[in-house]
């Protein structure tokens, strides 16, 4: 597995497991853990996902060590208090700590939220904190507030929405981006688009494993999600072959500028 290294030093793995929509259950638990079994040591839950305990369930059914599983969850500021937000992530998982928290979306009071995310990264309860869902001016107000930097941006990210300038100005401050929705929620037909199909004949890959490709090779984190075997598995396998510069330009060329699920 190939790591980036975030601006506190810790190592996150640039392919991970996404939970979204996997309620909590049988499905759920049983999807973690075939991904933790293939390889995948990134696992993205959130509170809102409502499947935090299947989660927690499939890590300690696994026979994988927990310190070498990347586990990131995300909460809303709306939640009442910052704190037990947190605490009642670390129950549910039945962990004693969190790899990478995030603010979910930018709303509610951001910056006594951030406050509060400092002091658990202080306390050692989680080893990064980041945000999700934010523009760069909402990066910057609080760069301009707060003395720790945020490790990562999680933002919607895939071939029609490529988020490169984004992509600069987050490396400038040292942030690293990741993907949520690689593959478009499948939007735009991104699964019969003819370049990415040339793509995936050329390289006898499917045009998912393309994509995670093209994001690896742009040092994107990536969390695909599924619940079928064959998939995870097909997704993981991307770690064997490598596209050419006129391969990845071909792949820029698609990019429309703006998100299809949620603009930032």
């Amino acid at each position: 597995m190939e790591n980036v290294t975030l601006n506190n030093g810790v190592k996150m793995p640039l392919l991970g497991f996404g939970t979204y929509l996997l309620r909590d259950g049988l499905e759920c638990e049983q999807a973690v853990l075939n991904a933790l079994n293939t390889g995948y040591r990134l696992i993205d839950t959130a509170a809102v996902y409502y499947n935090e305990e299947s989660v927690g369930r499939a890590i300690k059914k696994s026979n994988v060590k927990r310190e070498q599983i990347f586990v990131t969850t995300k909460f809303l500021p709306a939640d009442n208090g910052y704190k037990k937000a947190f605490e009642a992530s670390l129950k549910k998982m039945g962990l004693d700590y969190i790899d990478l928290y995030l603010i979910h979306l930018p709303q509610g009071d951001i910056n006594s939220s951030w406050t509060a995310m400092e002091e658990l990264y202080r306390e050692g309860k989680v080893r990064a904190i980041g945000v999700s869902n934010f523009n760069i001016n909402q990066i910057q107000n609080l760069l301009e507030q707060h003395s720790v930097i945020p490790a990562v941006n999680q933002v919607e990210t895939h071939p029609f929405s490529q988020k490169t300038e984004m992509q600069k100005d987050l490396k400038s401050q040292g942030i690293q981006l990741e993907s949520w929705a690689p593959f478009a929620q499948g939007k735009n037909n991104l699964f019969k688009n003819e370049l990415l199909k040339v793509l995936s004949s050329k390289y006898n890959k499917s045009i998912a494993q393309v994509v995670l490709r093209w994001l690896i090779q742009k040092e994107v984190v990536a969390i695909p999600k599924s619940a079928n075997v064959k998939r995870i598995n097909e997704n993981f396998n991307v770690f064997d072959f490598e596209l050419s510069a006129d391969d990845m330009a071909t792949i820029k060329s698609l990019d429309k500028g703006s998100g299809l699920i949620y603009s930032v």
